[in-house]
């Protein structure tokens, strides 16, 4: 897949003049949904189907710092994926230089309009088997 480019904005540093740590949260998610829309299923497609995909859980480690007027890439990838519950594994680098900004996961499971678990195998074989096919070799 593609990663998403992202260029550092002014308002995304702190005092010390680095991307405060909240900011690459974001990013994952925007590279989420980047990685989604590659594979023909953009999050407005999926809330038009009635469904939605909200964060269960995220972790980042740092490892080094990007700057206002960087340019980074977020690689986005599934990393396990069972019919109801997703998790990507993200990798910050700087665009130019391909230092690794940062790395982390997160996990997301899909929700029906009544706001319960579902399985897209069942209701969304689709984007189950889109889902299914970037999960890891091996």
């Amino acid at each position: 897949m593609t990663p998403y480019e992202h260029k550092v904005q002014y308002y995304e540093t702190d005092g010390m003049g680095i991307v405060h740590h909240s900011n690459y949260i974001r990013w994952f998610e925007e590279a989420r949904v980047a990685l989604l829309e590659q594979l023909g299923y953009g999050y407005d497609r999926i809330e038009a189907e009635g469904f939605s995909s909200p964060v269960l859980e995220v972790a980042c480690k740092y490892k080094t710092m990007a700057r206002f007027g960087d340019t980074v890439l977020i690689y986005a990838s599934v990393s396990d994926y069972n019919g109801v519950r997703l998790s990507l594994h993200y990798e910050v680098r700087d665009a130019q230089t391909n230092d690794l900004r940062c790395a982390g996961d997160s996990r997301h499971c899909f929700m029906g309009r009544e706001g319960r678990p579902v399985s897209l195998k069942r209701s969304w074989p689709a984007l189950d088997q889109a889902l299914s096919a970037q999960l890891p070799q091996g």
